[in-house]
């Protein structure tokens, strides 16, 4: 059994680089309304090379800016961007699996454990998951998101999601299980948006997906420990959620 975060590793979300992420994603959210609205749409079909990729299948992972970690100073932002091209399917099943929440759980695992809709208002869903993440250490946390969704047209939409309250869990599973204070905990995930692009062509759906997120700084004494883990995380996860989104809705779509 891996050990859980080591005690007195805490970390403390400040007031200045929360407010530096929330420009960087504002202005992400600025890029996304200008790429949209210009050809081409896809993120991947602004390279010849990186569609060909894409379309031969394989899910392909890139920085979403620099080398995909901004240090803002008492913290990273981890921006990455991905695609996958999921073939023979149209955009109204692509997103149905995407919006089925309850069953999220059943492919994401083992890094989503839970997962369900709390409420839905029109295009507007309001999620809870449960996410885990094991390297050297285990971290789970309790993510409250909503997202948004916006058809574009028969054949592209645009979804975006926003953490509305992150809470780092300790002794999962526990009798003893309870929640740190949201914002002082070991930092491995304090933020979460994503922007997702879905077209329908060449046969099949496009899904890509740009994930932002904002974890604490490393303190020397325990980089060995806690880096792998933040370093990793974001890229990672990002892959396995646009690999299992694909196997999620091929099944759904049979």
């Amino acid at each position: 059994m891996l050990a859980s975060a080591p005690a007195g590793a805490d970390a403390i979300l400040k007031p200045a680089p929360l407010a530096r992420y929330e420009a960087y994603i504002l202005n992400a959210q600025s890029r996304v309304q200008r790429e949209v609205q210009s050809a081409p749409f896809l993120w991947a079909a602004q390279s010849a090379a990186r569609l060909a990729r894409v379309r031969a299948g394989e899910v392909l992972i890139e920085p979403g800016n620099g080398n995909g970690l901004v240090d803002i100073g008492d913290a990273l932002i981890h921006d990455w961007m991905g695609a996958v091209f999921i073939p023979g399917v149209k955009l109204d099943q692509a997103i149905a699996f995407l919006q089925d929440y309850g069953v999220h759980k059943n492919y994401y695992r083992p890094e989503v454990i839970d997962s369900r809709m709390l409420s839905r208002r029109g295009d507007e869903f309001h999620l809870y998951y449960r996410i885990t993440k094991k390297k050297i250490v285990t971290v789970v946390v309790n993510a409250n998101i909503t997202a948004t969704y916006v058809r574009l047209s028969k054949t592209r939409a645009l979804s975006m999601g926003h953490s509305t309250r992150i809470a780092e869990v300790r002794d999962a599973g526990q009798a003893t299980e309870h929640e740190d204070p949201v914002g002082r905990d070991h930092g491995f995930l304090w933020r979460l948006n994503t922007f997702w692009r879905m077209e329908e062509k060449d046969g099949g759906v496009y899904l890509e997906c740009r994930s932002v997120t904002l974890s604490r700084s490393v303190a020397t004494g325990l980089g060995w420990l806690i880096f792998p883990i933040i370093r990793t995380f974001p890229r990672e996860s990002l892959a396995h959620l646009l690999t299992e989104s694909r196997s999620g809705v091929l099944d759904h779509s049979r």
